[in-house]
């Protein structure tokens, strides 16, 4: 549902503002509050309280503001996951995960989710009426037990639900090894209707069908 600013879209906007000026976590602002009424189909109730959600989580986790790429310096440090300097063919901004870099209670949990929410944010800022949503890759060569961390998969789940809906166009698991599969059948249900966004890809599957030459990801250019 495309905002076209039309009167219905106007009023339930204006009825969400007067439903948000009450929230002691703050207001969001009207691109925001705009997403939110698209993600619920103009249902300002529905809105309001996912709106709500998102703001609460952001005043007590994220202390109201973006994290800065000060806060998540240690944790981008390890190379785990980062914006990608180029589009996809689609014209999405990429975020990559670089999975065998993440080993379970290695680092603070809650030191992932700041550098995740980073990254969203970054990408999120790159989005514009010609494209509205990003693509994810999971890089997932070298994957092992110690890397599936079901805490960190959980909150991904929850973000992607609850605090940056419909943002994530699709997400591709790259080279996935066989272990991957049983921790896959138990994190698919969690995603519910989503789970049709995950595709299954190889290197050159990823090159030839997401990139082009001149802006193929250097992690897979071999």
């Amino acid at each position: 549902m495309p905002w076209t600013g039309s009167k219905e879209q106007e009023e339930a906007l204006q009825r969400l503002e007067q439903h948000m000026q009450s929230c002691q976590a703050g207001t969001p602002d009207i691109a925001t509050q705009q997403w939110f009424l698209r993600d619920r189909k103009l249902d300002v109730h529905e809105a309001a309280q996912k709106l709500r959600r998102m703001m609460e989580w952001r005043q007590d986790f994220l202390g109201g503001r973006t994290p800065s790429e000060a806060d998540v310096a240690p944790e981008a440090s390890t190379g785990k996951a980062y914006l990608h300097s180029q589009r996809d063919v689609n014209g999405r901004p990429v975020i990559i995960i670089r999975a065998s870099r993440h080993v379970t209670g290695e680092r603070p949990l809650d030191d992932s989710k700041r550098l995740c929410s980073h990254l969203l944010e970054k990408a999120i800022d790159q989005l514009d009426g010609d494209c509205e949503t990003i693509l994810g890759i999971f890089d997932l060569r070298s994957f092992g037990p110690q890397n599936a961390d079901f805490g960190f998969v959980r909150f991904l789940v929850d973000a992607f639900f609850s605090y940056y809906p419909k943002r994530l166009g699709q997400v591709l698991f790259v080279d996935a090894p066989w272990g991957f599969n049983a921790g896959w059948s138990v994190v698919k249900p969690w995603l519910k209707k989503y789970a049709a966004l995950v595709s299954f890809v190889s290197r050159e599957e990823l090159r030839r069908q997401y990139f082009t030459p001149q802006t193929v990801p250097d992690d897979f250019r071999k």
